[in-house]
């Protein structure tokens, strides 16, 4: 594996571009802070009607509508929603873009699975800083960055890749590395990733421990500590180490537990043949086709499923326990007014 950094790459090159950021969102305004820091010339585009527009402007950033941006700029990167970039591509992208323009993507999502074709005559790139947006701006603001990966998918020009890397360095992906990939293995990663560890099989795991120790008759303030909060405490020692470092930082008591229970709750062959299923419906983009239809008849699964666990037992326990805990929101990452 390849990993390049500033040296490796001309900043000049994005500097030349006239930038446009679509969306100012989680990794919207990251990237057009550190851009922006980064001495580039770049707006955002947003719809009239956006409530980020106001904080886009606040941070001295300009703003424009998304058809104006894509006719003044030559480097757009699209930074809203999957699920909405196929309509905002083919009404306020696609009929202004020019031949010589760079079309950039945060994620291989929409192009991977042809829900977006772009057209000829342009460069196509994805530039994925591997954190969430609050962590790409708080590195960049601090002389850092996030490591970024790249990748083309169209290169008209021949010089995509020097491109997309000046990008990278300039939101400070060079400062800790980027590594080249593409399209197709960033997003069949990243979808399997969220569905099988990080969000599904984590949380489906979260749940089952606190209702098993409930249903035992344990207090569920009791289920919500250990089965909920110490999970930060485990993440963050294998975040910093890998799990090697976090077996030497828990007691003797816990890694032999982890040894001898671990796979009678995660038996390998079964676990493993539901997550090579979960990977076949990525590949072959049965995933992605049932997710946009879910999302064209109003995402009925979705908020029906996001209802019910919101009102689990779970929730409400953990909401009081950390009431408890003040400091855990003195640096709120969640904005849940959005």
């Amino acid at each position: 594996m390849e990993v390049l950094y500033d040296q490796n790459c001309d900043l000049a090159l994005i500097k030349d571009r006239k930038i446009v950021v679509i969306g100012y969102g989680s990794q919207g305004h990251a990237h057009a802070l550190n851009l922006r820091d980064s001495g580039c010339n770049v707006v955002v585009a947003l719809r009239e009607s956006s409530s980020s527009v106001k904080k886009a402007e606040a941070e001295g950033i300009n703003v424009m509508n998304v058809p104006d941006a894509v006719k003044w700029g030559n480097f757009i990167m699209v930074l809203v929603p999957d699920e909405l970039q196929p309509d905002v591509f083919e009404k306020d992208i696609s009929p202004y873009l020019s031949s010589g323009d760079i079309l950039a993507f945060g994620h291989g999502l929409c192009v991977h699975y042809g829900l977006i074709e772009p057209p000829a005559g342009i460069d196509v790139v994805m530039i994925a800083p591997k954190g969430p947006g609050h962590t790409v701006r708080r590195e960049c603001a601090n002389k850092g960055g996030v490591p970024c990966l790249v990748a083309v998918e169209q290169d008209t020009s021949g010089s995509a890749l020097s491109y997309a890397l000046s990008y990278a360095c300039a939101i400070g992906g060079g400062k800790s590395g980027i590594i080249k990939t593409t399209f197709r293995e960033e997003c069949e990663t990243d979808l399997f990733g969220e569905q099988t560890v990080l969000c599904g099989g984590l949380v489906q795991l979260i749940r089952c421990g606190f209702e098993t120790l409930v249903e035992a008759g344990y207090p569920p303030e009791m289920a919500y500590f250990e089965c909920c909060h110490e999970v930060k405490l485990i993440v963050d020692l294998i975040y910093e180490g890998g799990v090697g470092a976090m077996n030497h930082s828990i007691s003797n008591t816990a890694e032999y537990g982890e040894y001898v229970a671990g796979p009678k709750v995660i038996e390998e062959n079964v676990t493993k043949q539901h997550m090579k299923d979960v990977l076949k419906r990525i590949q072959s983009g049965e995933f992605v086709r049932e997710w946009m239809l879910e999302c064209k008849v109003g995402q009925p699964v979705m908020k029906a499923s996001r209802k019910y666990f919101r009102s689990h037992q779970l929730e409400s326990v953990g909401q009081n326990l950390r009431d408890m805990m003040p400091w855990i929101g003195s640096n709120r990452m969640i904005d849940d007014q959005k």
